[in-house]
């Protein structure tokens, strides 16, 4: 069992931290709302500290799973930062969804003081994150540190895969993203044209799930998508962010995505029809609300 911490408790990190906490490590919590890591201690043991550089003083292992990129960095540097409280020896994770750059610009700042450093961003959601049944991509120039938090990371990852050197993990990220929009759009497109044309989307797709049109997005999200229930899962606003990241990396490395751009215009359309918190499955909105 390891001293891990676990920096950033909102709906993914407070299941991902949980998960640390039943399997038997020793787990130290932060987060930006000092009540909120009071609570999760209440819930589940532990400790909390009131910066991020309390925590890296008190871990072998650091997870962080925060909004953004500038969030990322206010939690790593400056005198309470999480690299402030590391030593040699030590691994810093990070979960959040954040640019490549950012993850190789961390490697080269960890390395420099003898830290580990391995770029995780995951997928499978809240559901998957409440259920420890996500999917991890990893990038790190490290491999000794890959292999320090494989195991701990099983304890709520159904796959978790080292991808190449920092800045891989988010990549394969972007990857999964796109997948998504695609397959989102085209889900909405279709249950939308099944309804017109007179068929009971449910038993639409009881049936054709079970050949090639199935998807995690068919199975979890169609029967909410045909009601107009989208008050739950990944946010509009947060796929926004990471399809940004999609197109900045795409103007560096020449790859095309008008597909991709075409589903990102149409979830500012749903963002400009109040969704900007509902479900990324809320594309099919723009057939049945307006």
């Amino acid at each position: 069992m390891a001293n891990v911490g676990y920096v950033g408790l909102g709906i993914m990190g407070g299941p991902m931290a949980r998960h640390l906490a039943t399997a038997s490590h020793s787990v130290v919590v932060y987060n930006r709302t000092t009540a909120k890591a009071e609570e999760w201690v209440k819930a589940h043991g532990g400790s909390f500290a009131l910066t991020p550089r309390e925590v890296a003083e008190q871990s072998d292992v650091v997870f962080m799973c925060v909004g953004n990129d500038d969030d990322v960095r206010s939690v790593v540097y400056g005198a309470d930062g999480v690299l402030a409280g590391m030593s040699k020896g030590k691994t810093l994770v990070d979960h959040t969804t954040a640019a490549a750059t950012l993850a190789r610009e961390l490697s080269v700042a960890c390395a420099e003081k003898g830290v580990g450093f391995v770029d995780a961003p995951v997928s499978g959601g809240q559901a998957g994150a409440e259920n420890g049944q996500l999917t991890i991509m990893c990038g790190s120039d490290d491999v000794a540190a890959y292999e320090r938090i494989e195991p701990i990371v099983d304890a709520y990852a159904k796959r978790c895969k080292q991808l190449g050197n920092a800045g891989s993990g988010q990549l394969a990220k972007m990857v999964n993203q796109i997948c998504i929009a695609g397959i989102a759009q085209g889900l909405s497109e279709a249950l939308n044209f099944a309804k017109r044309a007179g068929l009971n989307p449910d038993d639409v797709v009881d049936v054709i799930s079970k050949g090639a049109a199935q998807s995690w997005q068919m199975e979890n999200r169609s029967k909410t998508m045909v009601r107009d229930e989208f008050e739950f899962g990944f946010a509009v606003e947060w796929m926004r962010k990471d399809l940004g990241m999609c197109f900045d990396e795409a103007k560096r490395n020449g790859a095309q995505l008008p597909m991709t751009e075409m589903v990102d215009k149409f979830y500012e359309e749903v963002v400009a029809m109040g969704g900007r918190r509902w479900d990324t499955s809320s594309l099919i909105a723009r057939f049945t609300k307006k």
